[in-house]
């Protein structure tokens, strides 16, 4: 099948070349249209013209990830397994930088520590220009160093793990590889050859010039000059060390002048920073001409709540006696009503003894002791039993015609009750109606 890997390829990594790739990217690759039209049976030499081709290179891009031709052109030599010689010639190409830098992707992909470093490092000193594709779709500026040393420093290019390359320095260590040189060293070594030339010529030519000025000098006026530039030396020695002592007492008079000076100045400096704070306070304060109205509206603001505190306590003082007041009136009409009606109650009993103690002045003793409950000639009587007189009965009708006929002037049917009322109490204790 077009996705089937060569069945002459080796094993890479322990494992097929392909999977080098995530599942995931695979399938992208394997549905991209580039692949299907552009990649199907290609080999090892009709790959290096599509290659050619290449104007960007990246890994996917796109909301729906699209896969890069350089990555389908990836997985196609992953796929086909190309030889080693066939690789090597990718990255010594110096025409075509996209095929340079393909090469050295698969390399980093499938070779071993020792053909990484030995084949991708000599590419540090390529800066060509490179159009790198992003993930949303866009293109930025690299260059080949740059691409290189991602390979070879990190864990992830292009939407692939690249996989683990131990460091450099312990392969060194080990002896699996010499240590790097770097293309500048030749020109380093050049520069060094130069300057040392130079340096001897010089050093030849300073020789000669003080043989011949050795020649042209007296031993005599040698020594005299010698001995003249000992007692200048003496001299000045002697000058030096006078004027180091004067200068070091003056310098100790001195510092302890500018110490004096320095806590003096210190303190004018304090006296005069408070003197200014002093002076910005008091401008601060004539500047602000709003601030008799801040203070007014401060006083104003406090009388309004003292005055506001006060009238809610005044409202919860009112409050209360007018609730109490109206419990003592409620209380007085309901305790009213019951006195008034004991009143009443009294009143009228009152009267019933009256009346009795009335008829039992003008009753005869017979009746009043047959009221009482005594016997008769008639015998005794039973409980709850009383004998009718006929004379009492005449007497009540009489009673009933003349209270009928005779107008009631007590007051006690006044159309007002109270009056009415205070009227019945007023004849049972013997006065006076109020209103007749």
């Amino acid at each position: 099948m077009a996705n089937r890997t060569d069945p002459t390829a080796r094993s890479v990594h322990g494992t097929n070349p392909q999977n080098l790739v995530e599942k995931i990217l695979r399938s992208k690759i394997y549905q991209n249209t580039y692949w299907k039209e552009q990649c199907f049976g290609l080999t090892a030499e009709t790959l290096v013209d599509k290659a050619m081709e290449l104007d960007h290179f990246g890994g996917t891009y796109g909301g729906n990830r699209k896969a890069t031709p350089f990555m389908c052109l990836t997985l196609k030599m992953l796929q086909i397994q190309p030889e080693k010689e066939i690789v090597v010639e990718f990255i010594k190409n110096e025409d075509y930088k996209y095929v340079r830098i393909l090469g050295a992707f698969y390399l980093r992909l499938v070779g071993k520590p020792t053909d990484v470093y030995q084949y991708l490092e000599p590419l540090y000193n390529d800066y060509r220009k490179l159009r790198r594709r992003t993930s949303e779709g866009g293109y930025i500026l690299a260059r080949v160093d740059e691409f290189i040393d991602e390979l070879l420093t990190t864990e992830y290019s292009c939407d692939i793990a690249l996989p683990r390359v131990p460091k450099r320095w312990t392969l060194e260590t080990t002896g699996l590889l010499d240590q790097r040189r770097s293309a500048l060293e030749d020109d380093f070594e050049e520069e060094e050859e130069k300057e040392e030339e130079e340096a001897a010529a010089n050093g030849l030519e300073a020789m000669d010039v003080d043989k011949e000025h050795r020649r042209s000098r007296s031993p005599v006026k040698e020594r005299e000059r010698d001995e003249e530039q000992g007692r200048d030396r003496h001299r000045d020695y002697r000058d030096r060390d006078n004027r180091d002592r004067g200068d070091r007492d003056r310098g100790d008079r001195d510092r302890g002048r500018d110490r004096d000076y320095d806590r003096d100045y210190d303190r004018g400096r304090d006296r005069d920073r408070e003197r200014e704070r002093e002076r910005g306070r008091d401008r601060h304060r004539d500047r602000d001409p709003d601030r008799d109205y801040r203070y007014r509206d401060r006083d104003r603001e406090k009388d309004r709540d003292v005055y506001d505190r006060d009238r809610d306590r005044d409202r919860d003082y009112h409050r209360r006696d007018r609730d109490r007041d109206r419990g003592r009136d409620r209380d007085r009409e309901r305790y009213g009503d019951r006195d008034r009606r004991r009143s009443r109650s009294r009143s009228r009993s009152r009267e019933r003894r009256d009346r009795e103690r009335d008829r039992d002045a003008r009753s005869p003793s017979p009746d009043r002791k047959r009221r009482r409950g005594r016997v008769d000639d008639d015998g005794p009587l039973e409980d709850g039993e009383h004998r009718a007189n006929p004379d009492d009965k005449k007497e009540k009708k009489e009673k009933k015609k003349e209270e009928k006929k005779q107008p009631v002037t007590d007051g006690t049917d006044h159309p007002d009750p109270e009056i009415a009322e205070a009227n019945r109490i007023r004849a049972a204790l013997g006065l006076k109606p109020l209103r007749p």
